[in-house]
Parts: structure tokens; sequence; C-alpha cells
């Protein structure tokens, strides 16, 4: 009986992309810019490859007519325990080996990684989609255009796939684009020019004799003080340059984006903001000396050595590497024909990330650095609650039932996240000596406010646009996180002077949840795809003869 099915490649053609070509690398922040003008296909030079050596799987050799045929010596390959034991690492590098090393309890919180793909898959998932998709939540207004402050910008990337299209200013709702940044409701919008005229009065009964330049700098002194609890360098939306963009016509995805400008903008992030000295090496880091057989051990003795903030730290910048890492291989670019490209999971790409194989156990690690992300937005959101369950809030836009229906699904969703039964102790964080833990305290602050201005050094502006929201909603999770008595002191029907949240931050917020809400629902995608590839090559001796055993 001729074998059939044999390698990974047969019966799945998204497995190994036998008839749809491997369009390039996926943007690894880490790596740089494209060749201007034109999509990059092949791979990057020596050394790009930060965790990944030795990609894609044993080809299947051809047999007539294009079918996958056994090797040559079949039969002292699949003969007697050796050959079980190969056949079981050919399983294991399929879907087996991802779902094995993902799972069981989070390190530094009692949660399991099953608990949350449940949680996550029948409560918060079908519903952060649909509110994403809500006019308040899908504007997002933003300034691609900020230089970057740390080095001289190679340029943007001029591939179409990275250009970001901004919303022209009659399709904005009536409601966001004449609103106060601050303001939710109607009434709260109506008094902004009032407001402006008191600050105007106030400014002038300080000295009549001030100039235009020091009644400015009376004004930016009252913002620095307002950005004092911020963890983000957030974007001045009263900029000529700050732009309404669509994100729902904007997605997330593969753009071609790679090279030396990326890989500076992670390198940056990780050697220099991330609590870490430059003598202990990243794993699979190709700008790192050999270090013989170590594999990164050294690296993770390092830190769990950290005091729990600096490892939470870590965590939260390698979850969010994962997270978007998982974007562009769930939305990659398989092929484009007559100029209609075609989107759609890339398992290969998904492998050369994180298969524990092929990325020395590096992985796994970093997945579970998602969930560890994933875990901290969700305590934001259940702490956050009460801000938004006053009457005061309405997520105005101007069209009174859409916005009774958000505020609706929004404080669902917030029930939801109240209900999880394993949070993130945020008060174990900063609990020591008072003096020591508030300094602590803000070098944190301080370090992930840096992350958040490095996202203007991105040359690709759609993985500016995405890199900016996911960080800025990063950011406000933890301003969330550490204003809890000013938030358990919030009036019902008045602003709070001692906590507020912008719309720009609510909007940023609630969609970098929602994108660790889709990378998670992305992963158990990737695990079934895989999975499926795995039964669908099973193959089973049988009398001395071979046969597929599809399951």
């Amino acid at each position: 009986m001729r074998a059939k099915g044999i390698g990974p490649q047969a019966g799945n053609r998204s497995w190994q992309g036998s008839t749809v070509q491997d369009r390039g690398r996926i943007l690894k922040p880490r790596g740089g810019a494209g060749v201007r003008g034109q999509r990059q296909r092949e791979g990057p030079p020596p050394g790009f490859h930060e965790q990944l050596p030795g990609e894609g799987a044993r080809p299947a050799v051809r047999g007539k007519g294009g079918r996958s045929s056994p090797p040559a010596s079949t039969a002292s390959c699949f003969e007697g325990p050796r050959g079980l034991a190969s056949l079981a690492a050919v399983e294991l590098r399929g879907g087996g080996a991802v779902s094995a090393a993902v799972t069981g309890v989070l390190d530094d919180c009692l949660c399991d990684i099953d608990s949350i793909d449940n949680f996550n898959t029948f409560k918060i998932f079908p519903k952060i989609k649909k509110l994403q998709e809500r006019d308040y939540f899908r504007y997002y207004k933003v300034n691609l255009k900020r230089p970057c402050p740390f080095w001289a910008e190679d340029g943007h990337c001029s591939i179409k796939d990275c250009h970001v299209e901004p919303c022209p200013e009659s399709k904005i709702p009536v409601g966001i684009k004449a609103g106060n940044s601050n303001k939710y409701s109607k009434v709260a919008n109506n008094t902004k020019e009032l407001e402006d005229c008191e600050q105007a009065s106030k400014l002038g009964a300080i000295n009549s004799t001030l100039s235009n330049q020091s009644k400015e700098a009376f004004i930016d002194w009252a913002r620095y003080d307002d950005s004092q609890d911020h963890f983000c360098e957030l974007d001045d939306e009263r900029s000529p340059a700050a732009q309404y963009v669509d994100l729902l016509l904007n997605p997330e995805r593969y753009t071609g984006y790679k090279g030396s400008s990326a890989w500076r903008v992670w390198n940056s992030i990780y050697e220099e903001n991330c609590f870490k000295p430059r003598s202990v090496y990243r794993p699979l880091n190709p700008l790192a000396p050999s270090r013989g057989e170590d594999d990164g051990e050294s690296f993770y003795t390092w830190l769990e050595g950290l005091c729990l903030e600096k490892r939470v730290f870590y965590k939260l910048i390698s979850g969010l590497h994962a997270s978007i890492n998982l974007h562009l291989c769930a939305n990659y670019l398989l092929e484009e024909t007559w100029g209609k490209p075609s989107w759609g999971p890339n398992m290969k790409e998904f492998k050369r990330r994180f298969d524990p194989v092929e990325t020395k156990g590096e992985g796994p690690r970093r997945l579970k650095n998602l969930y560890f992300l994933y875990l901290i937005e969700l305590r934001a959101l259940s702490k956050v609650a009460p801000y938004f369950e006053r009457s005061i809030v309405d997520l105005y836009t101007g069209n009174v039932q859409e916005d009774a229906d958000t505020k609706t699904l929004l404080l669902n969703i917030f029930q939801d996240t109240k209900s999880f039964p394993m949070h993130f102790d945020e008060k174990s964080m900063f609990a020591g000596d008072k003096k020591g833990a508030k300094s602590l305290k803000e070098e944190f602050r301080l370090h992930f406010k840096n992350i958040s201005r490095i996202m203007d050094c991105v040359g690709c502006d759609k993985c500016r646009l995405w890199g900016k929201l996911q960080t800025q909603g990063l950011g406000t999770a933890l301003k969330i996180l550490f204003s809890e008595k000013e938030i358990q002191k919030l009036p019902e029907n008045s602003p709070s002077k001692g906590f507020q949240l912008t719309r720009q931050e609510i909007v940023a917020l609630l969609n970098a949840f929602g994108r660790l809400s889709t990378s998670i629902r992305e992963l158990q995608n990737f695990k079934v795809l895989l999975q499926h590839s795995r039964d669908t090559s099973t193959v089973w001796w049988e009398r001395g003869t071979l046969r597929c055993h599809c399951i």
C-alpha cells in the first residue's frame, strides 16, 4: 500500500505553506526598517533571528504527482523503539510541544493558564470585541509625526501596509470631536468654553503684566503637575499633527517592517529600560557574545534574584512583545493576487517565534508572560469599575441610544472582571520600607514612561500606532492599580481632582486589553491548527506496512 500523508506538509496546506509562499519575516519590533518602496520577502540578515535558530520542519520527499512520500529509508526510520521515539518527536514538534509547555500555574501569582483561557473565551472575548466596534472606542486620536527623542530617525517606511489612513473629520461623531479630552457627558462637553474662560481669568488674576510666554509656562507647569501619576507620555490632542484614526480600518497585522530600525527599538527597551545590567545577556540575543551551552539559564537565574517589582516590569514588557508577535503571526500576508492581499495565520512563523525546540525553551516563557500581562490589565479593569459606574460618566458621542448601550456593555465587562477569582495582588508590590518603596515606584514609572516615548521611534506608522496604543493602555492600567485610594474617594456627581482619565486613556486601556484578549484567543487557534496538522500526519506501523491514520 502506498504511504500517504507522510511529512507535515501533506493534507494541510497552511501548516507549511506548500502552495502559499511565505512572504518574509514579520515585524519583530526588534528588527528594523524595511526596504522602502517594496515588500521584503527575504529573511533578515544573519544574527537578526533573535530567538529562533533552525526554522521549519524537515521537508517531505515529493513522489510522483507531487505527493509526499517517505524518505528512502522508511523502514529503518519507523522500525522498533527508535522509530517510535522519532515519531513522537515529530508529533511533539507539532501542536503538542507548545500546549505542553504553556500550562500550569503562573509565577508570581496564584492563577493557572487553563482558568484564564476559559474565562477569556466564554466571558471576556465576545464582549470586548463588541465594545471595540462601538464609536466611542474605535476612534483614537494620535500624533504619528512626533520625532524620535533618542536617536536620529531613519525616515518612515514607505511599504504600503505600513500606512495609516487618518479618519476624515466628517466621519468623527460630533460628541467626540467637539469634546474636551477629560469630559465624558454632554453637559461636561458644553462647559468647555466656560472653563477655558475661567482659566484665562485666573491667569490674568495672577499678574496682568505677564507675557504670553509666561502664561504658557504656567499652563505647562499645571500640565506637568497633572502628569505626575502618568506612566506614559501622552500625545497632546490639541496639536495640529494629532489625527483621529479608525482602529477598525487600520488593524494590527504584518506589514513587512523589519531590520535594524525595528531591532533598535526593542533592543533599547530591553537593554536600557528593564533594570538589566549589560553584563547579563538576554536569551538568544544575536548581539550578545557566545555563551556556550547556557541557553539563557543565567539570565533567568539573574531574573529570579530580582525584587518582585523588577521581575514584574520585565514580564510586562515580554508579555507585550509576545502579544504583538502573536497578532502578526495570526494576521500574516499569505499571498497577494492582482493587488488583493490574503491575510491569515502563518503557522511556520508562529513556530519560529514560540516553538520550545526552535526557541530553546524561550517561546513558552514569553507566552506565559502574555498571560501574566493579561492578569495585570484584568485586575486594573476590576479596580477602575467604580470610576465608570458613576452617573457623570456617559461615554458621550452624541448618539444617545448608542452611548447608553456602550456604557451598559462596558459595565457588564467590569462585572465579569470583578467575578474572576484569581486576580493578581498588586498590594504585594512597593510594600516595603515607605521611602524605598516610593523611590522604586517612581523609578518603575519613569522606566515605563521612557518606553512609551520610544514608540515614537518606530519607523512604520501602523506599528507605531498600535505600539503607542498598547503601551498607553498598559500605562493607564498601571496608573489605575497604584491609585486605589484616589478611586475609592471619587465623588458620585462631580469630576475628581485626585484621579482622572482622559478619553485617550480610556480608549487605549480598553483596546489594549482587547488586544491581549485577542492574543490569547489566537494562541488557542494556533494550538488547534498545529494539533490538526499533527493528527493528519500521524503514521502507524501495521504488519510491516505504513499507512496514514487520520484521527
